[in-house]
């Protein structure tokens, strides 16, 4: 069969460059899952290498360092799970509740996207000094919220790690105990983090029964 054509102006990929970016997809997909197994800093090239089923030489075709090829991991994982919030907070202007949807969202990782749940709770709150993510987007909604008068947090970088710390200590219970974690119990959270921002209790009720709403809509 003749190779198909590339359409008009479209780039030419080689098999070549094609099996490269298959090799080096394969190591990234690699340090997921040992960051998720938590055995990311105790892993050896060696170790990476036949997890990713590929020659150990390959690995510094397309990496320097063990250091290198987890960040880059970190940073690809954690810019996936940013564009879902992105997504579904595209329309939404208030802080609170921009707040309050991406933290159901990422309640929810551990049925809708396991792999980003476990890569999260085995990378712990060092996730929080990642670039992309929920982090930045939640650290901007802090402040945003902050700025309007609706959060009384004093410190947003302070009150970051404490939400972060209640998201990754539900999806650790998802991954032990899953038929605790429900709706119910990441609604309960969303609630429990806009109160400790500083929210009422009557409209961190309201704010999270309206995202609970909405979130058949959300990826």
């Amino acid at each position: 069969m003749a190779e198909a054509v590339p359409a008009a102006g479209a780039p030419r990929v080689s098999r070549l460059d094609r099996r490269k970016a298959r090799t080096r997809q394969a190591l990234i997909d690699a340090a997921v899952r040992l960051i998720a197994e938590g055995r990311g800093d105790r892993a050896s090239i060696a170790e990476i290498t036949e997890e990713a089923d590929i020659g150990f030489g390959s690995f510094y075709n397309h990496f320097d360092s063990k250091e290198q090829l987890f960040q880059t991991a970190s940073e690809e994982v954690l810019e996936r799970w940013g564009q879902l919030i992105d997504r579904a907070t595209a329309d939404i202007t208030d802080p609170p509740e921009r707040f309050v949807v991406g933290t159901r969202i990422s309640g929810r990782l551990g049925w809708t996207h396991p792999d980003i749940a476990g890569f999260l709770t085995g990378a712990g709150l060092d996730a929080l000094d990642i670039p992309g993510g929920l982090a930045p987007r939640a650290l901007r909604d802090i402040e945003a919220g902050q700025a309007a008068g609706r959060f009384t947090v004093p410190d947003p970088e302070i009150a970051l790690s404490a939400v972060a710390g209640g998201l990754i200590v539900l999806l650790q219970m998802c991954q032990r105990h899953p038929d605790r974690v429900t709706e119910t119990t990441v609604d309960q959270l969303a609630e429990a983090e806009l109160r400790l921002l500083g929210v009422p209790a009557d409209e961190a009720a309201r704010l999270t029964a309206l995202a609970g709403a909405e979130i058949i809509f959300y990826p």
